[in-house]
């Protein structure tokens, strides 16, 4: 076995992926993102009923 087959922990296990700065929420407005996500989400599954009722 050669050195370069060594399999050690890695220094990467901690860290995690970095968001873009123009894609991060404000902590103030993470209250009013899930609200708006789960608005669309009701209005998109009442559309789809609605269209089946037809």
């Amino acid at each position: 076995m050669g050195r370069d087959n060594k399999q050690g922990q890695s220094n990467n296990k901690g860290s995690l992926p970095q968001t873009p700065k123009n894609q991060k929420i404000a902590p103030n407005k993470v209250s009013e993102e899930f609200s708006q996500e789960f608005m669309e989400l009701i209005n998109s599954v009442t559309q789809s009923k609605n269209k089946n009722k037809k």
